[in-house]
């Protein structure tokens, strides 16, 4: 099985070809089937080789930009218990998302 680990938004997924992932909207202005090359490759396996960066490796991961996206509310609340009755904060965000289709590792 070939995978590999990648970074991008702070954050790091697995991905193998053919992987619809969604990560932190990228910064700039791509198109629908424009190509994305991630260079923070932390780890990538091949067969039964697996390669180990410290912290990057020289390889990178491309990538096809499908569509910007906002994911579903994340609803939050703040309640003090028994002070103040009935006041309370409620809080909701939408993250923007980019979706990306793993083309070749």
């Amino acid at each position: 099985m070939t995978f590999a680990i990648i970074q991008t938004g702070g954050k790091q997924y697995k991905v193998t070809t053919g992987d619809i992932i969604n990560i932190e909207k990228l910064p700039e202005d791509y198109k629908k089937g424009d190509k994305i090359v991630f260079k923070a490759v932390l780890l990538t396996s091949k067969d039964s080789k697996t390669e180990i960066g410290s912290p990057l490796l020289k390889t990178e991961v491309e990538g096809k930009f499908i569509e910007n996206f906002k994911d579903k509310k994340v609803k939050s609340l703040r309640f003090k218990n028994k002070t103040n009755q009935g006041s309370g904060i409620r809080r909701g965000h939408r993250q923007n998302l980019s979706k990306v289709e793993i083309t070749k590792i």
